[in-house]
């Protein structure tokens, strides 16, 4: 049943749809296409430098030498979409050899510049038509060089053409993520072409906007979402590069974010070099943008111990992230995970406790299941999650799986002294329903570095029974077995080293379980701890400890 607040967002949606309808069919007559046209810029104004495309590029994923390829049978119909996207965002182009696939490439171009001069769907995306200038304008060396003048005219037109469409469209974008790949691609053009300077002062103009309305003061985005931050961070680094190459004035507001971007970054990366797997989060091997800020000499020393809603702990061997960070607003929760006070925990660099991760790689289904409370590593009721989604199909195509409901948590706390480090939080998410608050006490003691914890159910109320179960996810690859007690589990992390977790009063199972975080459904085990809870309230000690 709707509420009022979802009734506001179910016509907002329909009319932003009609508009969206109206605006395609609009895009595909020759007058919108003529209108595209414009002034043919003289020359390039700078060359920017190639290697900044790196830090968007995925380098694994292309291994094809283009030379050895028909420029012919090159854009024959992809079989999927996203193959498609990939291959017309031309984010390949850096992956070249610069000396000797020169001419090929320009013969793909040319066919792909007859083929799409004009708007089609899929290929005048957003943002796959704003990678397509980013990657064409970093590589133009390799584009044009030995190129014919009916070439090179046909490619700055196209370019321009390209530009045009997203500076007439860019105020309809809400998207945050391409409307970052949408000012990057116009903030280029600005730079390159002096006929078109209109193009630079819409794209700082708007950034500044987008900072101001995305960031929180310490530069975490506001969707709680790890993989933003080192998205929006790689394109806030390369538009800063690229205005210094250029030699023009960099705009205060962008130093200060990429600033605390990396301030996040640095603090939040885990020991495997990846981002914890909370609210939208995806394993993504940061090695490599490590090595491009370290390359383009970015440093940061900052230590915070809270980024994001994240708590960050660490003692010699062991590191925990633990969420207790409220739900973002609904515009800002589309990647958004129900895990509130879940946790990750590595040890000996290896990762232990970890969240099922986000499917948005996988698929629709893998990605709506990751929203599930049971596939973070925390508390649910009566299997059901603390967060609810929109279920129109028609608000979440225009605003993505946003949540319906919101909840605060409380009594936050955090102390470190010689004996050990500790983390306090609560949360209400189940109070309305089941009339509880659940308190998380997780903490690492310094003399032995065993991790321990302290789960409380805290009735406010008395009610019908409640069934509770406490879930920690182990990662792909590790094995659990339960002993004979009946309250201990064996946890292998290789031939000769293995860790066990212990409950107190209370029976464990080991479950099947599936990870989300990759390209593939993995699967993995699942300590469980479930029981009965009447009209008291319950208290669960656990802990991990080194098997010696």
């Amino acid at each position: 049943m709707f509420n009022l607040k979802s009734i506001f967002f179910y016509f907002l949606a329909l009319q932003i749809s009609l508009i969206k309808f109206i605006k395609k069919i609009y895009f595909s007559t020759n007058y919108y296409n003529k209108s595209l046209k414009s002034k043919t810029p003289q020359q390039f104004y700078f060359h920017p430098n190639p290697f900044l495309l790196s830090s968007i590029t995925n380098y694994k994923k292309y291994s094809f030498k283009i030379s050895e390829i028909d420029p012919n049978i090159f854009w024959v119909d992809q079989k999927n979409l996203k193959g498609e996207k990939e291959r017309n965002s031309f984010l390949w182009l850096n992956l070249l050899d610069r000396k000797n696939d020169g001419k090929s490439l320009q013969k793909i171009i040319n066919i792909w510049m007859t083929k799409h001069s004009k708007y089609k769907k899929n290929i005048w995306d957003s943002s796959v038509l704003s990678k397509r200038i980013i990657s064409w304008l970093l590589n133009v060396d390799i584009i044009l060089n030995n190129g014919l003048f009916e070439f090179k005219k046909k490619f700055l037109d196209s370019i321009i053409s390209q530009s045009n469409h997203l500076k007439k469209n860019i105020k309809f974008e809400k998207n945050y993520s391409k409307r970052i790949e949408i000012l990057t691609a116009l903030l280029l053009s600005g730079l390159v072409f002096k006929e078109y300077k209109e193009n630079y002062d819409i794209a700082i103009k708007e950034l500044e906007k987008l900072v101001k309305d995305y960031f929180d003061e310490a530069g975490f985005p506001l969707t709680r979402n790890p993989s933003d931050l080192v998205f929006f961070s790689k394109y806030l680094i390369l538009c800063k590069e690229c205005i210094q190459d250029a030699q023009q004035y960099l705009p205060e507001f962008l130093e200060i974010i990429i600033d605390k971007n990396l301030v996040s970054i640095k603090n939040i990366i885990t020991p495997d070099e990846q981002v914890p797997l909370f609210n939208g989060g995806t394993e993504d091997d940061l090695q490599q943008f490590n090595k491009f800020i370290n390359d383009l000499d970015y440093k940061s020393k900052y230590r915070k111990n809270i980024i994001g809603g994240i708590q960050i702990f660490k003692f010699k061997n062991s590191s925990v992230f633990f969420d207790v960070g409220s739900p973002p607003s609904k515009s800002f929760s589309r990647s958004y995970q129900s895990g509130p006070l879940s946790f990750e925990y590595y040890f000996e660099g290896k990762k232990i406790i970890t969240n099922c991760g986000f499917g948005s790689n996988i698929s629709s289904k893998a990605e709506l299941l990751s929203r599930l409370t049971s596939a973070q590593s925390t508390l649910t009721l009566n299997d059901t999650s603390v967060t609810r989604f929109e279920r129109s199909k028609l608000i979440n195509k225009i605003y993505g799986n946003s949540i319906k409901n919101t909840f605060k948590i409380s009594k936050l706390e955090f102390i470190e002294n010689t004996k050990l480090i500790r983390s306090v939080a609560s949360h209400n998410g189940y109070e309305k329903n089941f009339g509880c608050i659940f308190k998380r006490e997780i903490s690492i003691n310094k003399n032995t570095s065993n991790l321990s914890g302290c789960d409380e159910l805290i009735k406010r109320k008395n009610g019908k029974p409640i069934n509770y179960s406490f879930r920690f996810h182990l990662y792909p690859g590790l094995t659990a077995v339960k002993t004979m007690g009946g309250n201990s589990v064996l946890i292998q992390l290789s031939k000769n080293r293995s860790l066990i977790f212990t409950i107190e009063d209370e029976s464990i199972l080991v479950e099947k379980s599936i990870f989300l975080g990759g390209n593939k459904i993995l699967d993995s085990a699942c300590i469980t701890i479930s029981g009965n809870l009447v009209n008291k309230s319950k208290t669960i000690h656990w802990k991990i400890k080194k098997n010696i």
